[in-house]
């Protein structure tokens, strides 16, 4: 969430947010990596693509990646380390549980980021309003974002995460007068499509598997 935070502060929020879309990508790395899932030649390509569409969203240059291009990145990283191991966690323990942990968490690494870079300011009516409403909706993003992942196959689930780019290209015109430039939109668009590419085959597999 921090580097999210930061991220999502200094550039546009379609660009952050489809630096995030590489989440899914990362976990099948993952659930290979650690579990021993096999991914396959063509998975592999399709999420080498993906990996592409990011470097296109971030647009390095000869002086380098931006501090906050990475951050990003490192926010679609720390998010496929959570759902995998928010798959290991109890069925029994409540969902609503794990989320307020992870806003705990937040808290505390906020909290010590901020005491050693940062000088307090005394927020107003307004930053306090937003602030209420951001803590809100990212206690029960998580919540719902965990009990989906508990409750449903991870290519039932997968679909739902590139919605997130359509929104964010939306409220980023609506609200700040954003847009992505054409390299970034290509990329963009390169990334869900390798994610949804993964996720009709994987469906396709489990259609064909009963019969086989």
């Amino acid at each position: 969430m921090l580097c999210y935070v930061v991220a999502l502060a200094n550039m546009p929020i379609a660009d952050a947010i489809a630096l995030g879309q590489v989440t899914p990508l990362l976990m099948l790395v993952g659930a290979a990596w650690f579990f021993g899932e096999r991914i396959g030649r063509l998975r592999a390509v399709l999420i080498a693509l993906g990996f592409a569409g990011a470097i296109m969203v971030a647009q390095p240059t000869m002086q380098g990646v931006s501090i906050f291009a990475l951050l990003a990145l490192g926010n679609a990283l720390f998010s496929a380390v959570r759902d995998l191991s928010g798959r290991r966690i109890d069925a029994r323990v409540p969902g609503l549980i794990v989320a307020m942990s992870a806003v705990v968490v937040v808290v505390i690494g906020a909290g010590a980021v901020h005491l050693m870079a940062e000088t307090w300011v005394v927020p107003g009516p307004r930053h306090l309003l937003l602030l209420a409403a951001s803590g809100f909706f990212l206690v029960f993003g998580h919540f719902f974002i965990f009990t989906a992942y508990r409750a449903a196959a991870t290519a039932t689930v997968a679909p739902f995460y590139y919605t997130f780019t359509v929104g964010a290209v939306i409220s980023g015109f609506a609200v700040f007068g954003e847009l992505p430039n054409a390299l970034a939109s290509a990329g963009i668009l390169l990334v869900a499509g390798s994610g949804l590419a993964i996720v009709l085959m994987d469906r396709r597999s489990r259609r064909v598997a009963p019969t086989a």
